[in-house]
């Protein structure tokens, strides 16, 4: 038969690897191989070593199905924040995905919109397609949320302190402080204060701190000089006009978060007004923009990407450690970061704050 008439001969299909195959050729059982792969158990760095050398020069993809079956874990974990639109949210949900990555997890990422029904829910949608949970709830009382926490399932907690679960929290208190000392170092005593909502824990904390400094720095004490807000740019921008109306006038502004700065920052910039010559702004969080603003902004930094980190290496290890696991409550530190929007109050607001007349604008 002519060569062009004969059937195309079949391409067998190459043998997928096993962990057996593995297994063979590094010269260790397969319970050694899975106990490596699976990180389960301590194996000897020089063993550990050649599985994974043997691992990666045959090519091996691990059966991620029949392992989920195997050890009943899906590896993919759930985070559930208040919302996912943001620098402060995105930061920590790029934490997360990074530590996660590097120990083969998958991450569903969903918001609650800081509603305790919709919180609920995703909770329940969550459960047995992951192996553990990052929740964030500032805004939601953890006691309204506690029976639906199975405790079986590993849970990290956001801000939310609660007996019986790991949780992280940022020293609120400790770089509020932080701030108002630098102002006061400055020679501000006239600081306004623009609030977070009123049931968010961080915004609770970093008022507590101020009206706290206030007492200690002997600055002017006045619920005139608070501001409400939302942590939102357009409350931030409300805040600043109203603080502009204000009689006198404060000489520094203190945003509970570096949005609500923004917004601050913006409002008087469109009414004529210079920052840090006729006023001095700050915020918290130092979120990445917070450097490039104009001028940029002085703030409380915050690690995001590092809250984010440890939240997983916490549920990480709850997620191996069982039963077994012991809770842990961690408080990540807080930097004060001198930038260029804040400065002394000139001596004319000194003696006089209700002076300073809005430019003219264009």
């Amino acid at each position: 038969m002519p060569s062009s008439l004969r059937a195309p001969r079949r391409r067998r299909r190459p043998t997928a690897v096993t962990i057996h195959d593995v297994a063979a050729r590094a010269g260790v059982s397969v319970a050694t191989v899975s106990r490596v792969l699976n990180r389960k158990a301590l194996v000897r760095e020089e063993t550990s070593r050649q599985v994974l050398e043997v691992a990666r020069s045959l090519h091996y993809v691990p059966n991620i199905a029949a392992r989920a079956l195997s050890i009943r874990r899906n590896h993919t974990i759930g985070i559930v924040l208040p919302d996912v639109h943001g620098q402060f949210f995105s930061e920590v949900i790029r934490g997360i995905d990074l530590a996660a990555r590097r120990a083969g997890y998958h991450i569903l990422v969903s918001g609650s919109h800081s509603d305790r029904d919709e919180m609920l829910a995703v909770l329940e949608a969550m459960r047995g397609r992951v192996d553990g949970m990052v929740v964030m709830s500032p805004d939601v009382a953890v006691t309204a949320l506690r029976e639906q926490f199975v405790s079986a399932q590993p849970l990290v907690l956001l801000n939310s302190p609660a007996a019986g679960h790991d949780a992280i929290t940022i020293d609120n208190h400790g770089g509020a402080q932080a701030m108002m000392r630098h102002l006061a170092e400055l020679g501000h005593t006239r600081i306004a204060f623009v609030k977070g909502p009123e049931e968010n824990a961080d915004a609770t904390e970093r008022l507590r701190a101020y009206r706290r400094a206030l007492r200690l720095i002997g600055a002017v004490r006045s619920a005139e000089l608070e501001f409400a807000g939302d942590f939102s740019e357009e409350s931030g921008f409300a805040a600043g006009l109203q603080i502009l109306a204000a009689t006198p006038r404060p000489t520094a502004v203190f945003a509970s978060n570096d949005a609500m700065a923004v917004g601050v920052l913006s409002a008087l910039s469109e009414s004529g007004f210079s920052v840090p010559r006729d006023f001095s702004v700050v915020g918290f969080d130092d979120i990445p923009i917070a450097r490039y603003l104009a001028p940029p902004l002085t703030t409380v930094k915050v690690d995001m990407a590092e809250l984010g980190r440890r939240a997983f290496e916490l549920l990480f290890e709850s997620i191996g450690g069982g039963a077994a696991h012991t809770p842990r409550h961690e408080c990540i530190p807080t930097t004060l970061v001198v930038r260029q929007s804040c400065g002394m109050p000139s001596a004319s607001r000194r003696t006089n704050p209700t002076s300073g007349k809005a430019k003219a604008t264009h």
